[in-house]
């Protein structure tokens, strides 16, 4: 890491250099002539970049069986996502390489950075209670896919589950609901000193653990667990509700930023909401400036031309045979020295029908300080616009599901339209003397009604994530339908 962290774009050349010269016999490599591509800019003019459409037909091929075609060691491994976007799925490749020199280096990380931070931890007296591989392995022509998190839990040496709970039979359960129970019935007899998962399906395993126990906070069952490693979905809308149930102060939050693709950043201080791009798991990186991206002045930058600030689309070339690849993820850097990041939105997630440019980071936000201001709590929400129709005028349209109600809905509209303005300079320019946008509407979402909504859609599970900002209106639709039924959850 101290390397890195003293020559960062040096490192990131040089991985560059590396990821071509392995891979320049494959059936890319010679189709791109790897072996004549000396520097970035070469690099840069010769690969397109490409969407996993652009790649399908290849992946296609080694989940056959063929070798050699991106990468040049064998791919066993494919990382089944659906993402929140599209109901099709995605198999992105998983390498040995990317399994050892990303996926479980940043583990390694990610424990010495925490230790390094909290020497007086006693992490390793207790087990870490994971949650994910919501997906059993399915093996297909001596290939497998599963979710991210089981291929991870399943191809780990036999003495890390002596420091893991559950079991990996319990957390490589297909059935969500069925391993909820297990999960719960297993892990109150353990001695857990730390959780790691998805804040949102972390929250209802862990309120499912406090009404079978009886109790009111969690240290009234892990007296010693100490910290909680999220990543996944941004944690705001969800950080009072964690505070309620560890009510200690000493309670820490590390926030990861990793995918199926790869791992990325990692939180290296304490109490911090920046994230350390980690620049030697085999990932070279490229950016796409927001205001740039998809149109035909888009502008393709590398790690040493970024600015702070800006809004970035994600670009990335990896060990397991990536070539230039759109993540679909955007980032705004905060320090330069080190590469510090916070993960700002979704390239397909936004709202942009009247040039108001909201992501989900403005989103998320105002939802705080409108939460915070009006004391109450959310469980999810997602937000789609009511385009305009005749005479009328467009405005975003917002289904939320509370926790803990505001007393005054229309007093939490106002000052949730009033704090997105606040944030969002564009939003604001559309919402003046409602030039163009109406002030936003709310929809009171029944009790589990985004929890029904996922298993409708087969996607109960530590992965699946709610969309949050969309421009089309399919999501609401049918959130708004499934709202008018009685919830069937249990």
């Amino acid at each position: 890491m101290e390397l890195f962290l003293k020559y960062p774009n040096e490192v990131q050349l040089e991985l560059l250099h590396v990821l071509l010269e392995t891979a320049r016999n494959t059936e890319f490599g010679k189709r791109y002539d790897f072996s004549s591509i000396h520097n970035y800019e070469t690099f840069k003019e010769r690969i397109p970049i490409r969407s996993y459409e652009d790649y399908e037909e290849m992946i296609e091929r080694s989940r056959l069986g063929e070798h050699n075609i991106f990468w040049p060691t064998p791919i066993k491994w494919f990382a089944k996502s659906s993402g929140t976007t599209n109901a099709k799925s995605k198999f992105i490749p998983v390498s040995q390489e990317s399994l050892e020199d990303c996926h479980y280096a940043a583990g390694k990380d990610l424990l010495c950075m925490y230790l390094n931070n909290n020497e007086n931890s006693k992490l390793f007296t207790g087990k870490s209670l994971r949650l994910g591989g919501s997906k059993e392995l399915y093996k297909e022509n001596g290939t497998s896919f599963g979710d991210l998190s089981a291929i991870i839990i399943d191809n780990m040496p036999f003495w890390a589950e002596y420091s893991s709970t559950p079991s990996n039979e319990v957390s490589l359960m297909s059935d969500w609901e069925t391993k909820m129970i297990a999960i719960v019935n297993e892990t109150i007899q353990e001695n857990v000193t730390s959780l790691a998962g998805v804040p949102s399906w972390m929250l209802v395993l862990l309120n499912q653990v406090l009404e079978t126990t009886g109790n009111e906070n969690l240290f009234q069952i892990w007296n010693n667990i100490e910290v909680y490693f999220h990543g996944g979905v941004s944690f705001e809308p969800y950080r009072d509700q964690y505070k309620k149930i560890f009510p200690r102060d000493s309670f820490r939050y590390y926030e990861i930023y990793n995918a199926s693709e790869g791992f990325f950043a990692i939180q290296d201080q304490n109490d911090s909401s920046e994230l350390l791009l980690m620049l030697d798991y085999g990932i070279f990186y490229e950016f796409i400036p927001m205001d740039t991206y998809g149109t035909n002045d888009q502008k393709v930058i590398p790690l040493s031309e970024v600015e702070i600030g800006i809004n970035y689309a994600v670009i990335i070339t990896t060990n397991a045979g990536l070539w230039r690849y759109k993540i679909g993820d955007t980032v705004r850097f905060t320090s330069t020295n080190p590469y510090r990041i916070k993960v700002s939105g979704r390239t397909k997630h936004h709202i942009n029908v009247f040039g108001e440019e909201l992501i989900i980071e403005n989103a998320e936000e105002a939802l705080r300080k409108t939460t915070k201001e009006t004391n109450c709590e959310i469980v999810d929400y997602t937000v789609a616009p009511i385009f305009m129709k005749d005479k009328e005028k467009g405005a975003h349209e917002w289904i939320i599901e509370f926790n803990k109600h505001p007393e005054d809905l229309e007093l939490f509209t106002n000052l949730l339209d009033q704090n997105l303005q606040n944030i969002n300079s564009d939003y604001e320019a559309k919402r003046y003397n409602n030039t163009t946008l109406n002030i936003l509407r709310i929809n009171k979402a029944r009790p589990h009604l985004f929890y029904d909504w996922l298993k409708k859609n087969g996607k109960l599970g530590g992965q699946h994530k709610i969309p949050r900002l969309s421009n089309s209106r399919k999501y609401m639709d049918e959130l708004l339908e499934l709202n008018k039924i009685k919830s069937y959850t249990l």
